[in-house]
């Protein structure tokens, strides 16, 4: 994502995807994913759950919010 917000939305209201994030792979462990790897590029990231849309968020203070 290389908008500065983290949400890089198109004119016809789709995911934009730029080609270095349709390529990233991201390892579990079990049932645990390393913060390190979603925040590698972004303070902000984009999930979608079902139609919904919220934003994670890595503060100043390293910290996490999850917003919708």
């Amino acid at each position: 994502m290389s908008a500065p917000s983290g949400d890089n939305i198109g004119a016809a209201g789709n995911q934009a995807v730029s080609a270095p994030d349709a390529a990233k792979t991201l390892i579990m462990h079990g049932n645990r994913l390393d913060s390190r790897d979603l925040f590698s590029a972004e303070r902000e990231i984009i999930i979608m759950h079902g139609e919904e849309r919220y934003r994670l968020r890595l503060t100043s203070q390293n910290k996490l919010i999850l917003t919708k």
